[in-house]
């Protein structure tokens, strides 16, 4: 079994050792006096849980700048659609690749991922060491052919997750509400039930999605999926940015877990005030996710975090709301209850999944409030070290292989926006 001994690295105010066999944090205190296979030096570092991105589309990092400053419709239709329609298997392969290279650079130690082509992004994952649920896309356009079509693949992605890594966690993902007919919906939810699967949907993104629900459902979106019983404590929805009081009501009573990606909400101007507070005082569990590098460029949490505080605090004319310490704690503790996860606390018993953050720069110099520092000076580039289920991913900031996958990756972009 192997074993890493973390001497000397600075947690809630305190130097202390960590201790990790396997995939466990099995011990935490001061000069522990155990025989590790590696030892790292945590001096002038803190360290932090791994962080969980919510929501996300890996791949899309081949889509990084391609389609920017433009309405979301047009968007999907006229830049991202017909170019994913081309996409093999070795383009999401890589694609995956670069997303878990850069998550892994700026912290990242799990991510909730909604893509086409389940086997790739498995893959990808498994071996880049990130943990993931990862979740196929489906959708049939109000189509019966593509509804029954949908069906099969899932299934058969279902028997393909056996094949990977306990890292990667298989889950439903219906795209949306304007993409999915209720019948692969309901089929979703009872295939999600029947096979105990966390469910993974873009929910009340957009006013014209909102709008288009209203118009051609008769509800809004939250309503809508009340209406047809598919709201349940392992549905997790993207966004939500257009709900109402009583809307809110019925995701706490469902407990349904809801991901904010502020990010991606201002770069497509989808809307600005996500009822974070009401939410939170509702009793919803609420992550952060950067969404896909298509929509918002990057997929640094730190980033996110930020942005996230700061638009709270703007649209509501309040800076005491979403504190650093709020932010933190939806990409880590929230994180892992969202996806199921015995991560998201520096504890002895928790998984293994935790960064090294370098205080030897000028974001934590002075460093009168660490939490503070990270959320609202620093951002990924801050991180030293990571870990994920026990595993060394990163040292001193380097990642093996990343050359390659910069390279390969970018070869495979700009190829494929030729075609």
């Amino acid at each position: 079994m192997t074993s890493i001994l973390i001497k000397n690295v600075w947690l809630d105010r305190d130097t202390v050792d960590i201790f990790i066999e396997g995939n466990i944090i099995r011990n935490i205190g001061k000069n522990l006096d155990v025989n590790a296979q590696q030892t790292i030096d945590g001096s002038r570092k803190a360290v932090i849980p791994g962080l969980i991105n919510g929501h996300g589309h890996a791949a899309m990092t081949l889509f990084r700048g391609w389609g920017d400053d433009m309405p979301l419709e047009q968007w999907l239709y006229d830049r991202i659609w017909p170019r994913e329609a081309k996409m093999t298997e070795e383009d999401v392969y890589w694609g995956v690749k670069l997303a878990c290279l850069e998550m892994i650079k700026t912290g990242t130690t799990c991510a909730n991922d909604m893509y086409t082509m389940f086997n790739a992004t498995a893959q990808a994952a498994t071996d880049m060491g990130i943990r993931m649920v990862a979740a196929p896309t489906i959708w049939d356009f109000f189509d019966k052919k593509n509804t029954e079509a949908a069906k099969k693949q899932t299934l058969q992605y279902l028997k393909d997750a056996q094949k990977y890594s306990s890292r990667i966690t298989f889950a439903a993902a219906p795209h949306a509400i304007y993409t999915v007919s209720s019948e692969l919906l309901q089929w979703s939810h009872d295939f999600a039930n029947d096979h105990n699967l966390l469910i993974h949907l873009h929910l009340a993104e957009s006013r014209t999605e909102h709008d288009n629900a209203v118009q051609q459902f008769g509800l809004s979106p939250v309503r809508y999926l009340h209406k047809l019983g598919l709201l349940s404590p392992r549905l997790i929805l993207a966004h939500v940015v257009w709900l109402d009081e009583e809307e809110i009501k019925m995701l706490a009573d469902h407990e349904v877990k809801i991901v904010h990606n502020p990010n991606s909400n201002l770069k497509m101007a989808s809307g600005y005030q996500f009822k974070y507070m009401e939410m939170k005082h509702a009793g919803i569990t609420i992550g952060l996710g950067t969404d896909g590098c298509a929509s918002s460029n990057n997929l640094d949490l730190i980033e996110a975090m930020k942005t996230a505080s700061l638009l709270q605090k703007a649209w509501r004319y309040d800076p005491t709301l979403f504190s650093a310490q709020d932010a933190l704690d939806c990409v880590t503790i929230n994180g892992a209850k969202i996806l199921r996860l015995h991560t998201g606390k520096i504890e002895a018993g928790r998984l293994a999944d935790l960064c090294l953050i370098d205080l030897n720069c000028a974001a934590f110099t002075p460093n009168f409030n660490f939490v503070s520092n990270l959320v609202y000076a620093a951002n990924g580039s801050c991180v030293d070290t990571v870990i994920c289920d026990g595993r060394i991913l990163m040292q001193n900031k380097q990642v093996p292989g990343e050359q390659e996958i910069l390279d390969r990756a970018a070869a495979i972009a700009y190829r494929l926006m030729k075609k």
